[in-house]
């Protein structure tokens, strides 16, 4: 039976991964004053409202109300259970948690379906691995995978392997292990013949393993390596595990590189990601057979604020170059798009011309996404027809107009202006007229969406509250903060707070410091067993006060919240006299006590009409 993790373990756990570094992994941090702010990783913003307190080891979002600390962060962050959560850090920062307080299959945020499928894929990518490496079916996989070029160090870094011609070699495997089979069937490992009989998937097909975010294989990619194998590719159907539109491959192995440097390299397949590496590119991601979607495209900008898109030197390499650069950029990414010459592939270009020529004439010479566009609306047009050469520049304009910085914009005018032999005057005049046209559509459609977030949901930052609310919530504040004021009010005032989330987090507030415990908002949150409480205690953590409070100032503020309990009584009265009136059928009586009751309820901010 699971043992519950020691609180001092979970103390030594959470110091050793501060929560500005933790959360700095997943998104990126500005420093403004005491805190950091990003842009939410929990709902879609434009303006960062995510704020992280290293001081107090908390995270808040003012824009929906997220908050927590480093364990909380990771919980929402991966969907994890609080036990994952304490060993996904414990992972992290090289700490070991015995065995006996691991997590049983009921503490995970998965169902036992989906974690025996996430144990079953482990297990066949090991299978398949070893298969590769040392068993005779292997020998002509592992052939084919070094005439292309992948070396030892690949196929061990990416745990690539072999599923052999055989329709039932992983079935057996993993029946002898004691998995359902049938459920594996339904999570995409195995496959059904005829309605009945459980075969393996992915037979005579070279595997790359697919993780998912937290590192584990929840899918495979298959190449047939022998003719007449069809389909030639062959991918893990969609489950709930495995999604190819959130899924990015290599993005595991690739997130920390790519922040360092602050930019990840997109490509199509997988074989370019792995032969990038080969050329020193550890921070490249391939989509999963499908266009980048805006899901992922999100993901990424949450690490990095850069993307190099290198695809395919084709012209439907170019196509869907062009259509993950609009993505990419509407997620807010600056984006760059690599050329490769010869309509060649990345992995082909690495194997013909080496590791030097992709850095520097490939990645080294990627064009902003207006040049690229500049060039690639050129198919479209017969630049030798007059009419055709008109309709080019206005859109060429209008691309142009986009640009925020003047020297990119003078370098696009220049060119516009030796190709067609145009009046440079006449240029600057266009792009002035569309750049007034795009502020006043964006200052619009800017209004607009704020005005309708604010039909949707209160602005958090701005809230203000009644008189005895604010004084509340400024005495809650110092009581985290500070003990002594916290036994203070227990003994004044106890937990007679007249709003009732206030009244349960004094009691769990007080229970905590009676244990002994010293201020610690982060150690405090862990104690609370609902999100509201921990997003309510994020939410006070962050109010600004003074470090002290001053006797005079303490009394204030319990004065509004006993004046406010006065007047809640005196309307519970006067409600008891209302129904006393109307069941007397007397309703000059109900009228004027129902009066009075407005009136209190208006004085005191909390009409119920």
């Amino acid at each position: 039976m699971q043992e519950k993790i020691p609180e001092e373990l979970i103390d030594q756990i959470v110091s050793q991964n501060d929560i500005v570094d933790v959360i700095g992994e997943h998104i990126q941090l500005t420093h403004k004053g005491r805190n950091y702010f990003g842009l939410c990783p929990f709902h879609g913003e434009n303006t960062p409202s995510f704020s992280v307190s290293p001081d107090k080891q908390i995270f808040h979002c003012f824009g929906c109300g997220k908050g927590g600390n480093v364990i909380n962060f990771v919980m929402e962050l991966d969907s994890l259970s609080f036990v994952e959560a304490v060993q996904a850090l414990a992972k992290r920062s090289g700490e070991t948690i015995p065995d006996q307080y691991m997590p049983d299959s009921n503490e995970t945020t998965l169902t036992e379906t989906e974690q025996s499928a996430i144990n079953a894929y482990e297990w066949a990518g090991r299978l398949f691995h070893h298969v590769l490496r040392y068993t005779d079916d292997g020998k002509d996989a592992l052939k084919y995978l070094k005439e292309r070029g992948f070396q030892d160090q690949d196929i061990e870094q990416f745990q690539l392997g072999y599923s052999p011609y055989k329709s039932q070699f992983l079935v057996s495997f993993l029946e002898q292990k004691g998995f359902e089979l049938q459920s594996l069937v339904d999570t995409g490992l195995l496959s059904q013949r005829d309605g009945n009989t459980i075969i393996d998937r992915f037979q005579g097909r070279v595997l790359f393993p697919i993780h998912n975010h937290q590192g584990k294989i929840v899918g495979f990619g298959g190449r047939a390596i022998e003719e007449g194998v069809e389909p030639k590719y062959l991918n893990s159907p969609d489950s709930k595990l495995f999604q190819k539109s959130k899924l990015l491959y290599n993005f595991h192995q690739a997130r920390k590189p790519a922040q360092k440097q602050d930019e990840i390299i997109l490509f199509e397949g997988y074989a370019d990601v792995i032969k990038a590496s080969q050329a020193g590119i550890k921070h490249g991601v391939a989509t999963l057979g499908t266009s980048l979607t805006e899901y992922q495209a999100r993901l990424l900008s949450r690490y990095v604020s850069k993307v190099i898109i290198c695809f395919d030197g084709d012209q439907p390499g170019r196509e869907a170059s062009q259509r993950a650069a609009e993505v990419a950029r509407k997620a807010g990414l600056q984006v760059l798009i690599a050329n490769i010459p010869y309509q060649m592939d990345p992995d082909d270009f690495i194997q013909s011309y080496g590791e030097d020529k992709f850095q520097n004439q490939v990645l080294g010479t990627a064009e902003p996404y207006v040049a690229f566009m500049l060039n690639f609306i050129k198919k479209d047009f017969n630049l030798h027809v007059q009419q055709d050469q008109l309709t080019y520049i206005e859109k060429a304009l209008d691309l142009i107009a986009t640009v925020d910085h003047a020297v990119e914009r003078d370098v696009y005018l220049k060119q516009l202006e030796e190709n067609f032999n145009l009046y440079r005057e006449t240029l600057e005049d266009e792009i002035a007229e569309r750049r007034r046209i795009n502020d006043r559509r964006h200052e619009q459609a800017k209004r607009a969406k704020s005005d309708n977030q604010s039909s949707r949901q209160p602005k958090r930052r701005d809230a203000i509250y009644p008189a005895f609310q604010n004084a509340e919530r400024q005495l809650l504040a110092h009581m985290l903060q500070n003990r002594y004021v916290a036994e203070q009010v227990q003994e004044r005032l106890g937990s007679k707070f007249n709003m009732q989330e206030h009244q349960v987090l004094v009691t769990y507030l007080y229970a905590y410091y009676e244990e002994g415990n010293e201020p610690n908002v982060s150690r405090f949150m862990e104690r609370l067993p609902e999100e509201t409480l921990r997003q309510l205690v994020s939410s006070l953590a962050l109010i600004s006060i003074s470090d002290t409070l001053e006797r005079e100032e303490l009394d204030d503020y319990l004065f509004a919240i006993l004046k406010e309990a006065d007047v809640d009584q005196e309307i519970r009265s006067l409600e008891t006299m209302l129904k006393n009136a109307e069941k007397e059928n007397d309703p000059k009586s109900a009228a004027r006590i129902g009066m009075k009751i407005l009136e209190l309820r208006k004085k005191s901010n909390k009409s119920k009409l």
